[in-house]
C-alpha cells in the first residue's frame, strides 16, 4: 500500500476525530489517542473541542431560521389581539365609562356598567340578547340539517345534475350578501302586507331571511362524507338498512366533529349579522345585539364607551366558553372537511 501523503494527514485525523466524537481527543502532537466516556465510574468528562463549540453556533442560528422567528411572530400577533380586549375589560370596569378616562390598565375597579345593563328600559340589553340567542338557534339547527342532507346526497348518490348543482352552489357563495339587500327588502315588504308575522321588523321575517343561506356549508360537510369509506354504506345496505337508515344511524354520529365546527361557524356569523339586522329589524323590542349595541354607542360615543363594553364582555364570554367546550371536536371538523371528493 502507499503511504499517505503528508498534506493529507490533518484531513484524515479530522474525519477520524468526527467519527469517534466524544471517545477520541486530539493529543498535542497532532495524533488521535483515545480518552475515557464520560458517565462512567471514576473517569473524567470528555473536554468540548472548539468544533463543537462552532456547532452549537450553526444549531442555534437554525433553529432561529426554522422556529424561533414563528415564535416572535406568534407573541408579536398575541400582544395585538390582547391589547384591544385588554382596553375594552378596562372601559367595563372604569366608573366613569368615557373615552378620555380609559386607559390600557384599569386604575379603578367597578361593576356599575354591569348592572345597567338590565336597569335601563331603553336599553333592554338582555331582550336583545335573548332574541340574538333565538335566531341563531333556529338557523344553525336548520341549516346545519338542510346541509348535512344536501351534502349527503351529492356525496353518496348520483343523479343528473349532480355536478352542475355543486358549482352552482359555490357560484352562489361567491356574490356579497350586500347585493340581495334591495330584492329582500322588497319582497319582504310585501310578505309582510299580506303575512304580517313574516314581514319587516319582525324576527320570524329576519329568521326566514336567514335560513337562505342553509346550504351554506355543503361543500365543507360534504368533504367529511367523502372521507367516509363506502363500505359502511355497502355493510349497511346488507344489513337492511336503507338511505334514511344509514344517513341517521351509520353516517350522521361519524359526522359529529364537522358538524361541531359547522355550527359554530353559523353561530358565530349570525351573533355578528350587523348589515341586515340593521334593515329588517327597526323596534326596540325585536332588534339583536350587534343593532342595538350600536344604536346605544351612535347616541354618545364617549359617554356611553363603558356600557358599550360591558355588554361586549356580556356577549363575548358565553362564545369564548362555547369554543373552549367544544375545542376537542374544532381540529377534528376541520380537517375532515379538507378532504378533496
Amino acid at each position: 500500500m502507499s503511504a499517505t501523503p503528508p498534506d493529507k494527514q490533518p484531513d484524515a485525523d479530522a474525519a477520524q476525530e468526527q467519527v469517534l466524537g466524544v471517545t477520541g481527543v486530539r493529543q498535542a502532537g497532532g495524533g488521535l489517542a483515545s480518552a475515557p466516556v464520560a458517565g462512567a465510574a471514576g473517569r473524567r468528562p470528555v473536554r468540548r473541542s472548539a468544533r463543537h463549540g462552532v456547532a452549537d453556533q450553526v444549531r442555534g442560528a437554525r433553529w432561529w431560521r426554522e422556529l424561533g422567528w414563528r415564535h416572535a411572530v406568534g407573541i408579536v400577533a398575541v400582544v395585538y389581539a390582547l391589547v384591544p380586549v385588554l382596553y375594552l375589560f378596562s372601559a367595563s370596569v372604569n366608573p366613569v365609562g368615557s373615552i378620555a378616562t380609559t386607559e390600557l390598565v384599569p386604575r379603578d375597579f367597578s361593576l356599575v356598567w354591569f348592572s345597567e345593563l338590565g336597569n335601563n328600559p331603553q336599553r333592554p340589553f338582555y331582550r336583545w340578547l335573548a332574541n340574538t340567542v333565538t335566531v341563531a338557534a333556529v338557523v344553525v339547527v336548520v341549516q346545519i340539517f338542510f346541509s348535512t342532507l344536501a351534502a349527503f346526497a351529492f356525496s353518496r348518490l348520483r343523479f343528473k345534475g349532480r355536478r352542475p348543482g355543486l358549482l352552482s352552489l359555490l357560484l352562489i357563495q361567491m356574490f356579497p350578501q350586500v347585493l340581495a339587500t334591495v330584492a329582500l327588502f322588497r319582497i319582504f315588504s310585501a310578505v309582510g302586507q299580506v303575512v304580517p308575522a313574516f314581514g319587516l321588523d319582525t324576527l320570524a321575517g329576519y329568521i326566514l331571511v336567514m335560513l337562505g343561506a342553509s346550504l351554506g356549508q355543503v361543500w365543507l360537510i360534504k368533504g367529511a362524507f367523502d372521507s367516509i369509506p363506502r363500505e359502511l354504506d355497502e355493510a349497511a345496505k346488507i344489513d337492511g338498512a336503507g338511505h334514511a337508515g344509514l344517513f341517521f344511524r351509520i353516517l350522521l354520529p361519524l359526522l359529529r366533529p364537522v358538524l361541531v365546527v359547522t355550527g359554530l361557524l353559523v353561530f358565530v356569523s349570525v351573533i355578528a349579522e350587523f348589515m341586515l339586522a340593521s334593515i329588517f329589524l327597526r323596534s326596540t323590542d325585536v332588534k339583536t345585539v350587534s343593532v342595538g349595541m350600536y344604536g346605544v354607542l351612535l347616541g354618545d360615543m364617549s359617554n356611553n364607551l363603558g356600557w358599550f363594553a360591558a355588554a361586549s364582555v356580556v356577549v363575548a364570554l358565553p362564545v369564548i366558553l362555547l369554543f373552549q367546550y367544544l375545542q376537542r371536536y374544532i381540529v377534528g371538523g376541520i380537517t375532515a372537511g379538507s378532504v378533496k371528493g
